[in-house]
């Protein structure tokens, strides 16, 4: 079986152009992905950080895979973790690369280890920009339309590269 996954790439340390085409080949090079799209680019202020930092690039990698939404998470930490992604107990921190399975098909869950949809997905103009950019008709489960919930947040930040 199939699903189709919405997968959220933010950028603000280091080269982030050259760090999502690296992301976007190791993405396409995971056994059980099929890349099928890439957003549009944005840069955004950052939100909610606990220092200074640069603006971010984002951007949203829709997916069709074979695999299991915890194996997906799996497969994305590594990437992260190649790219020397650090986690700390302080939030928001600059990083050279975030991956976030923001959507799994229309599957609503949580564990320990993943929330789907992914939390505040319909709080944040960097998601779902790129999310109507690529599927202008999708629904977030429990959410509601990407259209409708782009309303709520036109008071930010955020342009299209």
């Amino acid at each position: 079986m199939t699903n189709i996954a919405y997968i959220g790439f933010g950028s603000n340390l280091g080269d982030s152009m050259a760090i999502l085409t690296m992301t976007k080949n190791e993405i396409g090079a995971v056994e059980g992905f099929c890349l099928q799209r890439l957003s549009p680019l944005y840069r955004t202020k950052p939100i909610d950080v606990p220092d200074s930092q640069d603006d971010f690039i984002n951007a949203v990698f829709e997916i069709e895979t074979t695999l299991d939404a915890d194996t997906v998470l799996l497969e994305l930490i590594n990437i992260e973790n190649r790219h020397g992604r650090s986690r700390s107990s302080v939030k928001n921190l600059a990083r050279t690369l975030d991956l976030d399975l923001l959507l799994f098909g229309n599957i609503k869950m949580r564990t320990n280890t993943l929330i789907l949809p992914h939390p505040g997905i319909y709080q944040r103009a960097f998601v779902l920009f790129p999310l109507f950019d690529l599927s202008p008709e999708l629904q977030i489960p429990g959410q509601g339309s990407v259209q409708a919930l782009l309303d709520n947040v036109r008071d930010q930040e955020i342009e299209q590269l």
